[in-house]
């Protein structure tokens, strides 16, 4: 039985998050949504409810409620499905499963969805002076900005100001009640011009085998370029105009950051949700994947977290500190996106529980999405290692230099393996290649079950370039797609590299069961290097045997 400080904890966060505000305050103007009332992605938005991390009576997984206890998100409501997970297969073994069974036919809601906020402006302007948001209502809004979390080095200024000016904006944040007038507190700022304007797109294939990787690099990365689409590929010429309504399933690309060393790989993630009437996107559902057990500089945590927060949070946005590149496919039968949402959803509860781990080499942002792929049927073809060699030989190299064994895996690990888990760039372009190859009819293989749905459910191919909005951080540049042009970008001694450090997040050992209390062994010596190892001593013995005969018989 719910205890009565849980009813008082849940009225109080849903007067919090809803806005009410009792008697003798005015009532929301008309502009202002719920939150709720947007889709979230394939599922609508009213099939779910505003709670936080602390909720008690919320049908999420409590080590996923851990991650969230003083954010805005949004469970399923009473009585439906969720995804849940497996308690003896891990990872994407875990999804192959559960992808060949019946329960697979229906999608099952996520645990939670990463709101940040419990409000929507889906159209506002800001006022001359940037002090207010008009509403299309001709309501006013005092607004402010979310705080600035204290690590995070891109945050909205003058530039940012500037950027939005004029233009029609999408506001998630919190209506507040301050000395009895009502104010806006914005935690995300997107541009209405984002959209797919699908009656406008002719079609403008990619040339060559390199077009993805020359269409990311083109202007240094596209950071300070004009936000454009482009139409790759279509099954009907003129069916753009049927797309309103449409599944999609997107693949996402996030470039190098300006300023920050290590974060010239860019980022990964996929994205499902349905064609808006405009071409909007705003409400397709991003997969991300971050690692939870840092507290992050700008704020991120891992979810599924609507687009425009993905993009346009005010701290944790991507695209406040880089730019941005999305291939979106079209969907004749939702399917397709059902089954990687489906699959993903999965994927997350056993992340948030530790049954898998984040790791920068081998369960990344890409691996980790490329894996629900690979699971479900569709085997992206490989690119190998980045140098297999190099890996044998950086192993002695770092674990010697550096004193430590775990440091001679991790630069073991990051050399061999595959190239498209490791990089987000590599993951982009395989994907897209492969697709373009599917649809064309030219994939240069027997194809799985999956890979022919896929192929038949295509209606059409796009190309997205979303620039870096303007702010207090450096321009962005193109990711890097090899382990040579990382290094290239990157100063030549390490102790010159800029970092931003991040404080640990330890997971409560209380949270920890089942496949968590016993991962997977994984020692520090690999298999291939002890090898290596062994083969090259023999090889040393055996010439030092045979010097010391042949020294011998010269002696008689």
């Amino acid at each position: 039985m719910t205890t009565w400080k849980a009813h008082s904890h849940a009225i109080a966060v849903l007067t919090v998050l809803t806005g009410l505000s009792g008697p003798g305050h005015a009532a929301p103007p008309a502009g202002v949504r719920d939150a709720l009332e947007a889709p979230l992605g394939l599922h609508p938005g009213r099939d779910f409810r505003l709670a936080d991390g602390k909720c008690v009576d919320c049908p999420t997984i409590p080590q996923a409620m851990f991650y969230f206890r003083d954010e805005v998100i949004a469970v399923p409501a009473a009585g439906l499905p969720v995804s849940g997970h497996s308690s003896v297969a891990r990872g994407k073994d875990d999804v192959r499963t559960w992808a060949a069974g019946a329960q697979a036919q229906a999608l099952a809601y996520p645990g939670l969805v990463w709101l940040g906020a419990p409000q929507l402006l889906p159209d506002a302007t800001f006022s001359a002076d940037g002090a207010s948001l008009r509403l299309p209502t001709g309501d006013v809004l005092p607004w402010r900005l979310t705080p600035k979390i204290a690590t995070n080095l891109s945050y909205f200024d003058a530039s940012s100001r500037a950027f939005f000016e004029g233009k029609p904006v999408r506001v998630r944040g919190t209506l507040e009640q301050v000395d009895g007038l009502q104010r806006y507190t914005a935690r995300t700022i997107w541009p209405n011009e984002f959209a797919i304007g699908a009656k406008a797109l002719a079609l403008e294939p990619l040339k060559g085998k390199d077009g993805l990787v020359d269409y990311v690099r083109a202007h240094d990365g596209g950071a300070k370029s004009a936000y454009s689409n482009r139409l790759v590929w279509q099954r009907q010429p003129g069916a753009a105009s049927q797309w309103e309504g449409k599944p999609v399933l997107a693949v996402m690309l996030n470039g190098a950051q300006g300023d920050d060393d290590e974060a010239y790989g860019g980022h990964f993630a996929i994205a499902t949700g349905t064609m808006g009437p405009r071409g909007e996107f705003a409400d397709w559902i991003v997969n991300n994947f971050y690692g939870l057990d840092a507290y992050g500089e700008k704020g991120i945590l891992a979810a599924p977290v609507p687009m425009d927060n993905y993009l346009a949070d005010l701290n944790s946005g991507q695209a406040y500190y880089r730019p941005s590149y999305m291939l979106v496919a079209v969907l004749n039968h939702p399917r397709t996106a059902k089954a990687y949402q489906g699959g993903v959803q999965r994927l997350y509860n056993q992340y948030y529980r530790h049954d898998i781990a984040y790791d920068g080499a081998l369960n990344n942002c890409a691996g980790l999405s490329m894996d629900v792929f690979d699971a479900l049927g569709w085997h992206i073809p490989g690119r190998g290692p980045t140098h297999a060699l190099m890996a044998l030989a950086g192993y002695p190299y770092k674990a010697i230099s550096k004193a430590s064994l775990k440091e001679g895996r991790k630069a073991y690990d990051y050399l061999s393996e595959e190239q498209t888990r490791l990089y987000p760039a590599v993951a982009f372009d395989a994907a897209g290649q492969d697709l373009l190859q599917l649809v064309s009819g030219t994939p240069g293989r027997a194809l799985t079950p999956f890979e022919q749905q896929l192929r038949s459910d295509v209606e059409a191919l796009i190309l997205v370039r979303i620039p870096q909005i303007p702010s207090s951080r450096a321009f962005g540049s193109a990711p890097v797609f090899s382990y040579g042009e990382y290094m290239a970008r990157t100063p030549p001694d390490p102790a010159d590299w800029k970092i931003v450090p991040v404080e640990p997040r330890p997971f409560p050992a209380a949270l920890r069961d089942g496949l968590a209390s016993n991962p997977p062994p994984r020692g520090l010596l690999p298999w291939p290097v002890a090898l290596a190892g062994g083969t090259l001593l023999a090889l040393l013995l055996g010439a030092g045997l045979y010097a010391r005969r042949l020294w011998k018989k010269r002696r008689r």
